[in-house]
């Protein structure tokens, strides 16, 4: 099955079931699929910046890849992701700080940015080795900005 069958399978399913899910106070939902996109986007950040670093063989097909799905989740729409309470100090399991709501504005701009990046990873990941190294330090400082603004550090 092709990527994209694969994902509107997957939103087919889950709208079948987020009325459910989005009832519940406990936010688990929620939490669960804010956390799945950001686990896919760290496996194939990691391909990436294994070929960035030589660990792993350069292939511009699985690059290509890589930073296809990298596009697709950061085109998901997060305002399902992020009910208002699903921080860090009102749930376990999250390391979300409350300045996402507090100031949606910047998280979401921030967001944006991470989706820009992605874009221009996805436009040099068939270039070689050293193109997907320069986009994905692009990539990490998109990451690193809203890591530093809206996570709480890891104790």
């Amino acid at each position: 099955m092709h990527l994209k069958a694969r994902i509107f399978a997957a939103a087919t399913a889950f709208s079948l079931v987020a009325p459910a899910a989005m009832a519940q106070d406990d936010f688990e939902a929620q939490l669960k699929a804010r956390q799945g996109q950001f686990r896919i986007m760290a496996l194939n950040l990691g391909v990436l910046g294994g070929m960035a670093q030589g660990e792993i063989e350069y292939d511009a097909e699985r690059a290509q890849t890589a930073a296809d799905t990298l596009v697709t989740v950061t085109g998901i729409d997060q305002s399902l992701h992020w009910p208002e309470g699903s921080d860090a100090m009102s749930m376990d399991g999250t390391r979300a700080e409350p300045s996402i709501w507090d100031d949606n504005e910047d998280f979401l701009s921030k967001w944006e940015d991470l989706g820009d990046a992605a874009a221009e990873m996805q436009a040099a990941a068939g270039d070689g080795r050293q193109a997907v190294g320069a986009a994905l330090q692009n990539v990490g400082g998109t990451c690193k900005a809203c890591h530093d603004a809206h996570r709480t550090p890891e104790s």
